[in-house]
C-alpha cells in the first residue's frame, strides 16, 4: 500500500509547486507585515523585519489614503482600466475575427497580422518621447490619451489571441448564418462574439492587470496634470532620501483588492481561454 502512495506523488513536481508557492507567499507575506508595522518597529535586522507588529494598527493605511488622494486616484484608475478593456474587447475581437478568417487565404490579411503582432516587439523606451511631444501637440496629454494608446499597445496580444481562439470555431456556423440570410456583420456579433466568452475574460483580466499596474504611460502622458492614477500617486512615497515602506506597502495593499477582486470573478474563463488561443 505504502509502495502506491509513493508512486503517486510526483516528488520533483511537489518541490517545485513548494518553490512556487514560496515565491508568492513569502514576498505577499512581507507586504501584509510591513504595512501594518510602524517605522520604528523596522530594524536592520532579519528578525526585525520578518517578525509580525507588535500592535496591528491602520494608521499606515489612514495616512497613504490621505498621501495618495486614494479616491481620486482609484477612480482615475478605474475609469481608464474599465474603458481600456472595452475598447480593447470591443476593437481587438473584431480585428481578430477579421484577420484569423482571412489571413489563411489571403496575402494582404497576412501580411496586416504579421505587422500588428511585430508590435510586440517594439520596446516602449524607443516611443516615450515622440509620445510624449505628439500626444501634447495632439491634445491628448490627458486619460483619453492613455486610454487610446493602451488600445493599441495591447492590440498585438489580443489580436494574437482572439484570432488564434477562432481556430476552435467551426465555419459551419458561419455559413449556416449566411444561409438563413444573416450579414457578416450580424453573424459576428451574434453568433461568434458570444462564443468567445472565455477568450473576452482572459483579455480582459490581462489588459487590466497591465492597465492597472502600469507607471510609464501616465506618467509620460499626464506629467503634472491632476490626473495621477494609482500607480503614479504611489511615487510620493519615494524621495532622494529614502522610500517610506510602511506607508508604501499599505498603499499597495489597497490598490490590489479592486484588480484581485476582478480577477476572482473572471478566474474560471482564464485558463480554458489561454490555452484555446494559444492555438494557432
Amino acid at each position: 500500500m505504502k509502495d502506491v502512495m509513493n508512486k503517486k506523488v510526483n516528488t520533483p513536481a511537489m518541490i517545485l509547486l513548494i518553490l512556487g508557492l514560496s515565491t508568492i507567499i513569502f514576498p505577499l507575506y512581507l507586504t501584509v507585515v510591513i504595512a501594518f508595522k510602524q517605522p520604528s518597529e523596522m530594524t536592520n535586522s532579519i528578525s526585525g523585519i520578518l517578525s509580525l507588529p507588535k500592535v496591528w494598527s491602520l494608521n499606515n493605511f489612514r495616512e497613504a489614503m490621505e498621501i495618495t488622494n486614494f479616491w481620486h486616484s482609484l477612480r482615475n484608475s478605474l475609469l481608464i482600466t474599465l474603458l481600456t478593456v472595452g475598447l480593447s474587447i470591443a476593437v481587438h475581437s473584431l480585428m481578430g475575427y477579421a484577420l484569423g478568417r482571412n489571413k489563411a487565404h489571403s496575402k494582404f490579411y497576412s501580411f496586416v497580422y504579421l505587422f500588428i503582432v511585430s508590435g510586440m516587439f517594439v520596446p516602449f523606451a524607443i516611443l516615450m518621447m515622440p509620445i510624449a511631444k505628439q500626444t501634447a501637440e495632439m491634445g491628448l496629454a490627458n486619460w483619453f490619451g492613455v486610454v487610446l494608446l493602451y488600445v493599441v499597445f495591447y492590440m498585438p496580444m489580443n489580436v494574437l489571441l482572439y484570432s488564434g481562439y477562432l481556430v476552435n470555431i467551426p465555419m459551419a456556423l458561419e455559413e449556416a448564418a449566411k444561409v438563413d440570410g444573416a450579414s457578416t456583420w450580424r453573424t459576428y456579433w451574434k453568433i461568434i462574439f458570444p462564443i468567445m466568452r472565455p477568450m473576452h475574460a482572459t483579455v480582459a483580466v490581462l489588459t487590466a492587470l497591465a492597465v492597472w499596474n502600469d507607471v510609464m504611460t501616465p506618467l509620460v502622458v499626464m506629467a503634472g496634470s491632476e490626473h495621477n492614477t494609482l500607480p503614479l500617486a504611489q511615487l510620493n512615497f519615494q524621495s532622494q532620501f529614502g522610500t517610506n515602506y510602511n506607508l508604501a506597502f499599505a498603499s499597495y495593499l489597497l490598490s490590489l483588492i479592486p484588480i484581485l477582486i476582478f480577477y476572482i470573478i473572471c478566474q474560471k474563463q482564464i485558463l480554458n481561454g489561454v490555452v484555446n488561443g494559444a492555438v494557432k
